[in-house]
């Protein structure tokens, strides 16, 4: 009697260990559900066909995930690399956002400039990027001024940043 109370006092045993491994594994199951709906492809996906080795480039939009910037890269290290010259007073990866010190030219003591730059897309497009000047003038006084800038001040800054992008972008796509 004692060798079949021991057989099913060790299945009692091996059906609570089961329990205990089954709660454990449901559990770790529900820890990474996810609330976001699933992803749905469109047309142009079916017709395009899912690569998981695709590389994205300049002309893709790279999905956004948590902990990465919100940008394209190169914009940003472009326009970090190109204000260089200027002291940075902001630099905001997240919103797309970097905002120069005023910074005064040596040649030019009287007047300062300031720029902001604002990254408006994930991809390497013209239009993803916008750049504002502001400059400032010492007056007989010897107070800051505002001045006006001229437009083409603000495309060069732009064309430059632009530029220093597609080097970047290259140079990675060759090394």
């Amino acid at each position: 009697m004692e060798r079949g109370t021991m057989a099913f006092e060790r299945g009692s045993v091996m059906r609570g260990v089961a329990a205990g491994v089954l709660a454990l594994s449901m559990l770790g199951v529900t820890a990474c559900a996810s609330n976001k709906a699933p992803k749905t492809f469109s047309a142009q996906d079916e017709k395009a066909g899912f690569n998981p080795f695709k590389r994205l480039g300049g002309g893709e939009k790279a999905p956004a995930t948590e902990g990465s910037i919100g940008v394209n890269g190169y914009l940003w290290r472009a326009s970090l690399d190109t204000l260089a010259f200027m002291p940075l007073a902001s630099a905001d990866p997240y919103g797309g956002v970097i905002v120069t010190d005023w910074y005064v030219n040596p040649e030019t003591p009287a007047e300062r400039f300031k720029a902001t730059v604002y990254i408006l897309d994930t991809r390497l497009r013209a239009d993803g990027l916008n750049v504002a000047v502001f400059k400032q003038s010492k007056d007989i006084n010897g107070a800051w001024v505002d001045a006006p800038v001229s437009d083409q001040t603000a495309a060069d800054i732009e064309n430059a940043i632009l530029t220093r992008a597609r080097q970047l972008r290259l140079s990675n796509i060759k090394g």
